[in-house]
């Protein structure tokens, strides 16, 4: 086989290196490393697709390590990092911990229904691991640069997380339409993303002026992804 055959599947195992370190530094309380790592993470899992256009070197195997490298990066990942939240909880006791590793669980579930589903080639049916992972992720790393915050706050107790986790699940499962953040600014797609990063500029420069850690830039722009994508499908656009 070709050297440039296997140049994308290089790329894409190092997602999985970053994802590893990763939970690494979340069993260890490195949040502050931790998602940095997952970061690096998503940067990987869009290059692997771009070189594999560029090189023309798509291949089935591709195709399943992608996934193999996803659940840990963006399921087992940010599952830790929210245990990790979990544990600093002084109202529950240790199982009740454990609740956010289901996010594992429904993103092994999900990323398996993606490679056998021919509908989402174009746009998602259920939220990408990547982007609940985001949102698991820059949760964490704010709340730790941040202890005095609301969100802090409400992590501290015992119902916020246990609940965030079953809502990401659920929408990891779900058959809400989603579209994708690679697409192209054309069409009805391109109004949709237009408008995503309008909200999202607003939200940035509100964040700014009140001189917030930019981790909740990140939160914000994926928690306006979703709820963007729920109200197009109320409204069935």
């Amino acid at each position: 086989m070709e050297i440039r055959k296997h140049i994308p599947n290089t790329v894409t195992s190092m997602n999985l290196v970053c994802g590893i370190i990763g939970v690494i530094f979340a069993f260890n309380g490195r949040i502050d490393l931790a998602f940095p790592m997952m970061l690096l993470a998503a940067v990987f899992d869009f290059l692997d697709g771009f070189v594999a256009r560029a090189l023309n070197a798509y291949s089935s195997m591709g195709k399943e390590l992608d996934s193999l490298c996803d659940l840990v990066s963006f399921g087992v990942l940010p599952s830790v990092m929210l245990y990790n939240l979990m544990t600093q909880c002084l109202f529950v006791s240790e199982w009740y911990c454990y609740i956010p590793l289901i996010i594992t669980l429904f993103s092994a579930l999900r990323l398996a229904k993606f490679n056998v589903d021919d509908r989402q080639h174009e746009s998602f049916l259920g939220l990408a691991t990547p982007s609940s992972a985001m949102i698991c992720g820059s949760l964490s790393y704010y709340i730790a640069f941040t202890p005095s915050s609301v969100l802090a706050t409400w992590a501290a107790g015992p119902f916020f997380i246990p609940i965030l986790s079953v809502v990401l699940s659920a929408l990891l499962v779900c058959e809400i339409p989603m579209f994708s953040l690679k697409g192209k600014f054309k069409g009805a797609l391109g109004m949709k993303l237009l408008t995503l990063v309008v909200l999202v500029a607003i939200v940035i420069a509100l964040m700014v002026f009140r001189h917030m850690n930019w981790s909740f830039a990140v939160l914000s722009a994926f928690v306006l992804y979703i709820l963007s994508n729920i109200v197009y499908a109320i409204a069935k656009v």
